[in-house]
């Protein structure tokens, strides 16, 4: 990732990394904007480039764990250049550390003494002020389990004479580090448990084999639920402080929103009819 910071003290980062309507921009610019002590408003995020700072693609759920990782440590790089600019042109941070020094609101600051960031991009004679740094897995990872964990609970209603099934509840509880956006990570987490609903009562692709073709592959056809069959959702982010997974001690909340749902489900299913189905969907035909 790179960070600049031009003379009007507003801050770009950049990384060749992309969004896909996952909140990256939105997580990125907050990661930025806490490290770099520059105001949220005065933060751009830049991606989408294969010019830019090389990153990975988007998926496995590392997208913050690995880039905003790399965000983070390129705003504390460019804090280490503002310093080092202070010490220069401002007596009264000659002697000044990292430790004694705060960066917010635009400003370094130290006890009553205090100087815009935009002021010392201007005084460094570089245009704009900028670090770009590598960031990749702290090997002391490699001797621990750190993905995302979950525990799904499902409340089902099952119609004993028409074999009907209704989703009534589902809470799912995620330990996933540290939750950069709870509202977008929520949001992930209730798409992952619609799918998952998906996958248990409703979704199946129906193959007509001697001619290797689908035959429902269109939305009249291929059942995905609506919001009829929805229920209460809960989403919980159990406080976990992970300081091995890496500096931000963040973790992902993509895919993990729909592991253990359908198998919640048909746990419930199974619990509400003394029925085992072992086969996606769970339709009325395999419960009567």
């Amino acid at each position: 990732a790179r960070a600049s910071l031009d003379a009007d003290g507003k801050l770009t980062v950049s990384s060749a990394t992309t969004d896909i309507g996952t909140g990256t921009y939105t997580v990125m610019t907050q990661i930025a904007a806490e490290a770099s002590g520059v105001s949220l408003e005065n933060v751009t995020f830049v991606l989408g480039d294969s010019s830019l700072p090389t990153a990975p693609l988007q998926g496995g759920s590392f997208t913050v764990s690995s880039v905003g990782t790399a965000v983070q440590q390129a705003c504390e790089a460019l804090r280490e250049k503002l310093l080092a600019v202070a010490r220069q042109s401002c007596p009264e941070f000659s002697a000044a550390t990292l430790e004694q020094v705060t960066f917010a609101d635009g400003e370094l600051r130290m006890g009553a003494a205090r100087v815009a960031l935009s002021e010392l991009a201007r005084k460094s004679g570089e245009m704009p002020l900028q670090a770009e740094v590598s960031a990749g897995p702290d090997e002391k990872r490699q001797a621990y389990a750190t993905a995302t964990h979950s525990a799904v609970f499902v409340e089902v209603l099952v119609d004993e004479d028409l074999g009907t099934v209704k989703v009534n509840r589902v809470v799912s509880a995620i330990a996933a580090g540290r939750v950069i956006n709870p509202k977008t990570a929520r949001s992930q987490i209730l798409g992952g448990v619609v799918w998952g609903v998906g996958m248990a009562l409703h979704e199946e692709t129906l193959t007509d084999h001697a001619l290797g073709r689908h035959m429902n592959h269109n939305l009249a056809e291929y059942h995905v639920p609506v919001n009829a069959d929805i229920g209460d959702i809960d989403v919980i982010f159990v406080e976990e402080h992970d300081e091995i997974v890496n500096a931000l001690g963040s973790k992902g909340v993509g895919e993990i929103g729909i592991v253990g749902v359908a198998a919640a489900v048909a746990n419930a299913i199974y619990h509400a009819t003394g029925k085992r189905v072992r086969e996606f969907p769970i339709t009325l035909d395999k419960l009567l």
